[in-house]
């Protein structure tokens, strides 16, 4: 029989970033939901704690030799972990940005497909490592398997009404006059340089636009010697447009650059060769660009005796996207564009079917993007896992999968130095019948707002077909606070992409993607406080201002002002490890003997915003830190790492930059994603007094609570992918309980009181 206490994780004393000593048992093979308020120590306890541990002890029971190529984990600050199993993180990480990967390559169902197009196809083209898009011989070579390509405008890159001696002739940086490729055609002797472009003969102007590298036979004394020359169509592609120079300029380029459809593939990225090779008329390409369910539907029907095998593997793998209401995808569609939630949900679906038992899997608020509709399509895929005797730990707000929980702990009472402790654990039963927080705001039912907003201003939007929208002419209320509903894939995000490009005022965009960030970014950076504090040092020390920036003379030797050490995996994500010499502070020994108030500059820059507040009491910049306790993020410190930040996080800190805007528009994406209910409630307080200093907010959401805040809702549907970009309602929430068209309005009536 089975030692009760082999039953349960037991956690002894975990003292990670922000928690207490917290001493716990957790029941094995049962769904855990921690919850608390944003920054409460949830994170900290679940991937800080038991996920590092289960990855650094799993690490040491490889060989020493084995060891040095693997990555190097911390040992976490806890006691003891006793019955901890291997652990597998399934978080809102998206895949690395690469424009060749697609949902299928991610799954690794495209492998399959290739393989089975290989085996049943007409007629045969080749094998299955033909029909890859990465391919040599299986990718378009117009567009180099990308589906999509950039055409350049010359005439905005260059300005033909001027000669090469005069400013401006090339509007790109580095191609600049007296600049180092600028010279590469004025020391050329090929060209009169003060001959206008425009004047040029056409021997000439198609030497300086598209000859391929040449070697010069007589070049000026001034020519380096081993320079070759190059028109400048195919150098700006081959060392701008398609380099990470390109990215670093994007925002000039996108003045000249136009990305579309490729004419010669349409997009598939394969040749014609390889489109020609069909199954019941249908090519792989046009297989990939199929909803999952048509996909499933493609294969069943597939009759050839050599598919059997491969046909039940497809189909598994589909369902399972399917199952987790994922069906409004397609094999084709680019990682890049996929939200965190969507990652997140593609990873549990490919754990569905793992015949591995007996693990743990800690997920990241799984809920993330998913309308009240989906949301049990996750639960049940959730359940799944569990029963293949899995412990799955969850870090949710949602109602929902907490009310799914075998058994919850709450961590609180607040957030950063004032949380860190467990306040209550138990069933959901014993959580709701509690006096804690969580239970309370959980069970509780609040009515919709009275006293709406009247609209000062209608745009009306006509013939908007971007994306799955279905060419639909709409009226967008100005002057009030609007949210945009609808399943996971209905159109919203297109709908507000399609109001973004053909509105000629300017719109603050606050969505999830990243903000430019990197390791030296931190909230102190980004919104411009780290320099003031700098000055308060260098006023107090009188010492060089560079020697308190970790970007500068005052960055550890070790790390270089990271706090971190990054170890480059090839293929795989890279990982980071804290600086041995600077313990993650980031900045030399010798900074650290100048202070302000008895507090060194590492010291300070540890602070949350909640202490800095205080610290600073006075100071010029506290407005900026202000901003950020308005949208509930004074829990952060001033040097966190913009990478350790979720998707939600990142959204706030950017909102908050923004606070000062009057009579804007504000268009925001998901911003309740990873709130607990309490938090909710302080940032539709902020959207309130936003709308009311004058600006206009359009919320892309999927919250009831937001809703019923609202002052106006566009409801867009049925269902996900082809099937949606239809508008189901719009007009007064109260409006939305008698649409019988509305997917929402269930939930919506379920959410009030009776």
């Amino acid at each position: 029989m089975q030692n009760f206490k082999e039953n349960f994780i037991n956690i002894i004393n975990a003292k990670e970033n922000n928690l207490k000593s917290v001493s716990v048992k957790i029941p094995k093979k049962q769904i855990t939901v921690f919850t608390g308020v944003s920054g409460s120590g949830k994170s900290s306890l679940c991937f800080d704690t038991i996920a590092a541990e289960s990855r650094r002890e799993l690490n040491e029971t490889f060989p020493i030799f084995v060891q040095q190529y693997l990555p190097k984990y911390g040992r976490p600050k806890v006691d003891k972990i006793e019955n901890l199993p291997v652990t597998i993180v399934i978080d809102q990480k998206k895949p690395s940005a690469n424009s060749r990967s697609t949902v299928g390559t991610y799954t690794d169902i495209y492998p399959l497909l290739r393989l089975l197009f290989s085996r049943v196809g007409t007629p045969f083209v080749g094998y299955s490592d033909i029909f890859s898009f990465n391919h040599p011989s299986g990718k378009c070579s117009r567009c180099d398997g990308l589906g999509f390509v950039k055409d350049l405008d010359i005439h905005k890159l260059v300005d033909f009404n001027k000669s090469l001696n005069d400013e401006g002739v090339i509007n790109y940086p580095a191609f600049t006059t007296g600049a180092w490729r600028w010279k590469r055609y004025a020391y050329s002797g090929l060209f009169d340089l003060d001959k206008k472009i425009k004047d040029y003969s056409k021997e000439e102007l198609e030497l300086f636009l598209y000859s391929p590298q040449i070697k010069l036979k007589n070049p000026p004394e001034q020519w380096p010697k081993t320079a070759k020359f190059e028109g400048i169509y195919p150098r700006m592609y081959r060392s701008v447009i398609n380099t990470k120079e390109g990215k670093l300029h994007e925002k000039i380029l996108n003045k000249m650059v136009k990305t579309g459809l490729c004419p010669e593939c349409s997009g598939s990225r394969l040749n014609d060769k390889i489109r020609s090779c069909k199954i019941n008329d249908k090519n792989i390409a046009e297989v990939a660009d199929m909803p999952i369910p048509d996909a499933i539907e493609f294969i069943k029907n597939i009759e050839d005796n050599l598919a059997q095998d491969l046909k039940r593997e497809l189909v598994t793998r589909l369902r399972a996207l399917m199952d987790i209401g994922l069906g409004y995808l397609s094999l084709s569609r680019g990682t890049s564009t996929l939200s965190g939630g969507e990652a997140q949900r593609i990873k549990i679906a490919k754990y569905i079917n793992s015949a591995l038992t007996d693990m743990v899997y800690v997920l990241d608020e799984p809920s993330v993007g998913l309308h009240p509709q989906d949301i049990q399509l996750l639960k049940d895929s959730i359940i799944k896992l569990k029963e293949h005797g899995n412990t799955i730990l969850i870090v949710e707000h949602h109602r929902e999968i907490i009310n799914m929980a075998d058994f919850i702990i709450d961590m609180g009472p607040e957030a950063g130095a004032k949380g860190g402790e467990i306040i209550f654990t138990g069933s959901y039963e014993e959580l709701i019948k509690s006096d804690n927080l969580t239970g309370k705001l959980i069970t509780n039912k609040t009515s919709m707002k009275k006293s709406l907003r009247e609209v000062k201003k209608w745009v009306t939007l006509e013939h908007a077909n971007l994306h799955n929208l279905k060419d639909i002419n709409i009226k967008l209320p100005l002057g009030v606070l609007a949210v945009i509903a609808g399943v996971a894939g209905s159109g919203k995000s297109s709908l507000m992409e399609f109001f973004n490009e053909n509105y000629d005022e300017e719109i603050v965009l606050i969505h999830q993607k990243d903000i430019g960030i990197n390791l030296r970014s931190t909230p102190a950076t980004y919104l411009d406080i780290a320099d003031e504090i700098r000055d308060i040092f260098v006023k107090e020390n009188k010492v060089s201002k560079s020697l308190f920036s970790f970007n500068s003379k005052g960055a550890c030797p070790a790390c270089g002002g990271k706090g971190v050490i990054v170890s480059e995996m090839a293929f795989m994500d890279s990982i980071e490890t804290l600086c041995d010499l600077c313990h993650g502070n980031r900045y030399s020994k010798e900074v650290l003997d100048y202070k302000y108030k008895n507090k060194t500059i590492a010291e300070v820059m540890d602070f949350t915003v909640d202490e800095a507040v205080e610290f600073f009491h006075g100071a010029k910049f506290l407005e900026k830190l202000d901003s950020l306790q308005k949208v509930g993020l004074g829990y952060l410190h001033l040097n966190q790492s913009m990478t350790t930040l979720s998707g939600g996080e990142l959204q706030r800190i950017k909102l908050a930059s923004k606070l000062n805007k009057k009579n804007s528009i504000f268009i925001i994406d998901e911003p309740t994603d990873g709130l607990h209910l309490q938090d909710v409630r302080k940032l539709m307080k902020l959207f309130n007094e936003l709308v009311d200093e004058g600006n206009s907010l359009f919320l892309v959401e999927h919250s009831v609570d937001v809703m019923k805040d609202a002052d106006y809702i566009i409801e867009l549907g049925p269902t996900g992918g082809m099937a949606g970009g239809n508008v189901l309602f719009q007009g007064k929430p109260e409006g939305m309980l008698s649409c019988n068209k509305s997917i929402t309005r269930k939930y919506l009536l379920e959410s009030l009181p009776k």
